[in-house]
């Protein structure tokens, strides 16, 4: 498998190239080079999570790794379930949060760690990556205890949730966190000026794990397959075509399969006040304005990394972005649909209630609906059981984290600052 840098198509890497590099030349994204086809969808999606992911990462990838490989790492990194769950007549919830840490993010961090791990030869690597909420809990666990892996993760201090925060900032080890004093987009920016320090990428071995590596990526595709086969064994590629699923800002990749039979007015991008897509998409100016903390926390991301990727494929495939729905919710609108949501005796939380709003709002006759549910109730706990009135008990993997010590350092967001942490973390 061949990937190109978006930004330099002259730049063209491997895939386990791609994978320890993380960026390309001036901050440029990898995509694939060819996008495979199927040939024959039906018996690909009545296969089981782990063995249908095998394919769909093995076409990806190509002879780079045997098949048998990539279908160790899926099976060490797929080893739960996503359910399908009933919320109304014509509604259902792709629930993608029962991995270890409790969201959706645990498929793309668990294999990126064994691609990496996999990759790297036993060479010393440091992960930095920026978190909005789920991807620290995610990448922290995938990673922790690995050999020769640091990680370092940046999150804004006080703008995720404190039972998020415990989750990863409690582990110590080869696991390190710090609050950076702004919002989001502040933690990205930093770790883009570290991956364009050539001497220090090279120095410590620098390696991202947000969603601007390709392996992580890939792997989050995989969970839209599932949809279909919880639903009709036969006449596939019609039931694909009255499905609408909604995605948010930072779930992107679910328009990827629509080169295998979705159409892309199926997907409706949804986001919170933080609407840059939205109004992308019904006005063509990219225009972010400065993030706003809002409920949904994970979505509080102005600029999302993963949008070129989208741009690229659509033009790649020849689509009209313009199919692609779009439409955000605020807070207020947030909780009315959490209760919403309640009241038809489905417990979700914030991220979830604005898909599930969207999705409400923009089914049409004759269609049936699926939302995805990126994360437990529980991990939002303060303002859910404020919303609903409520006391959510804390899944085993909240509660043995909710009594342990932050270990994170605070920092500005500044970059000196951040360097000279890296670097002392490399000589230790």
């Amino acid at each position: 498998m061949k990937l190109y840098n978006i930004k330099d198509h002259s730049e063209v890497v491997s895939f386990s190239q791609a994978v320890q590099q993380g960026l390309g030349r001036g901050q440029g994204l990898f995509f694939p080079d060819t996008l495979p086809q199927f040939d024959d969808m039906d018996a690909l999606l009545a296969m089981p999570l782990v063995e249908r992911s095998t394919e769909i990462l093995s076409a990806l990838i190509g002879e780079e790794l045997p098949k048998s490989q990539i279908g160790e790492l899926v099976s060490e990194a797929f080893n739960f379930d996503a359910p399908l769950k009933q919320v109304g007549e014509h509604i259902h919830a792709l629930e993608l949060f029962h991995g270890p840490t409790l969201a959706f993010k645990d498929f793309g961090g668990r294999f990126m760690a064994q691609s990496i791990a996999s990759v790297s030869d036993g060479k010393k690597i440091t992960i930095l990556t920026a978190t909005s909420g789920d991807t620290g809990a995610a990448v922290a666990h995938a990673f922790y205890g690995i050999d020769n892996i640091d990680v370092v993760i940046l999150y804004p201090k006080g703008k995720i949730s404190p039972l998020q925060e415990k989750l990863f900032c409690t582990l110590g080890g080869n696991i390190h966190t710090v609050a950076i004093n702004g919002d989001f987009d502040d933690c990205q920016s930093l770790v883009k000026q570290a991956f364009d320090d050539n001497d220090l990428r090279q120095t410590i071995g620098l390696n991202s794990a947000n969603s601007i590596n390709i392996s992580r990526l890939m792997a989050q595709i995989c969970y839209y397959f599932e949809l279909s086969p919880k639903f009709l064994s036969t006449n596939v590629i019609n039931w694909l075509w009255r499905c609408r699923v909604v995605i948010s800002v930072t779930l992107p990749l679910g328009c990827w399969p629509k080169r295998w039979g979705y159409r892309s007015s199926a997907f409706i991008a949804g986001t919170n006040a933080n609407d840059t897509v939205p109004r992308y998409l019904q006005s063509g100016q990219w225009a972010p304005h400065q993030t706003v903390a809002t409920l949904s926390n994970a979505m509080d991301v102005s600029q999302p990394n993963n949008w070129p990727r989208i741009e690229e494929l659509f033009r790649r495939q020849q689509w009209p972005l313009g199919e692609l729905a779009s439409g955000w919710a605020d807070d207020e609108e947030t909780a009315e649909s959490l209760r919403a949501l309640s009241q038809a005796g489905y417990l979700c939380e914030p991220h979830g209630a604005i898909a599930y709003r969207l999705l409400e709002q923009q089914l049409e006759d004759g269609e049936e609906g699926i939302f995805l549910c990126t994360a437990h109730p529980a991990k939002f706990k303060e303002s859910v059981d404020a919303i609903l009135d409520i006391n959510i008990a804390l899944p085993k993997p909240l509660a043995e984290h909710a009594t342990r010590s932050v270990l994170s350092q605070t920092m500005d967001g500044d970059f000196i600052q951040l360097k000279e942490s890296l670097l002392h973390i490399n000589n230790r």
